[in-house]
């Protein structure tokens, strides 16, 4: 049942997000991987056994745990059938434009009959060493449920959070190192992702319906 008055934001144990840092409420801290995927189908069965070799020893090889999740969501096909128009309009040929039209048509049906997704995989690396209370300012969660509610304030001086934050920090890299070198060795490209990144992501997650681009006829 909800509570009325209550932001969404307080049930989520996110307290603020500094330079692609997640700091929680209890102020441990989170670092978000995107990583590139395989096609594990098209190797050959020595490269596939090496692959899940590489992959066995960097799990074992970590000392910490890791968190790896999957996120699907249907492909927007929008920009790229807006693409298509512009060439369309290009064409001098009226059969390359007649071609590029039904083409369009096409793509149009397909996309309504079958849904095509994509999916991006993400890698959250944590540390829960040194706590960190969050920095004052508001916090770049707060418009993400729809506004309601502002982050609480930091009274306490910044010099001592400054220096846990970064001590925590330093930590935090050195796993995120060690994560980043083991999914190399598995030929997987990561990238590490930023504030708005993150920020855009949790948007995503608690507002899926907001960011859906429906295709025009």
């Amino acid at each position: 049942m909800a509570v009325p008055g209550r932001p969404s934001q307080e049930f989520v144990p996110i307290k603020d997000i500094r330079n692609g840092v997640i700091v929680l409420n209890d102020g441990s801290l989170r670092t978000i991987i995107m990583t590139t995927s395989l096609n594990f189908g098209l190797k050959s069965a020595d490269e596939q056994a090496a692959i899940i070799l590489q992959f066995q020893n960097f799990l074992n090889s970590l000392e910490f745990p890791i968190q790896i999740s999957v996120q699907s969501k249907r492909l927007d096909i929008h920009p790229y059938l807006l693409m298509l128009a512009e060439r369309e309009k290009a064409q001098l040929i009226d059969a390359m434009k007649i071609q590029v039209h039904e083409y369009i048509e096409f793509i149009k049906r397909f996309t309504e009959q079958t849904n095509i997704m994509s999916k991006s995989f993400f890698i959250t690396v944590p540390y829960s060493g040194t706590a960190v209370k969050p920095a004052s300012g508001s916090n770049p969660l707060a418009g993400l449920f729809g506004g309601g509610g502002s982050a609480a304030k930091n009274k306490k001086g910044g010099g001592g959070v400054d220096a846990n934050f970064e001590e925590s920090r330093v930590q935090l890299e050195q796993r995120l190192s060690i994560v980043e070198q083991g999914l190399a060795r598995c030929d997987l490209r990561t990238t590490r992702l930023g504030t708005e990144e993150i920020t855009e992501l949790f948007y995503r997650k608690f507002n899926p319906g907001e960011l859906d681009v429906s295709v025009a006829n």
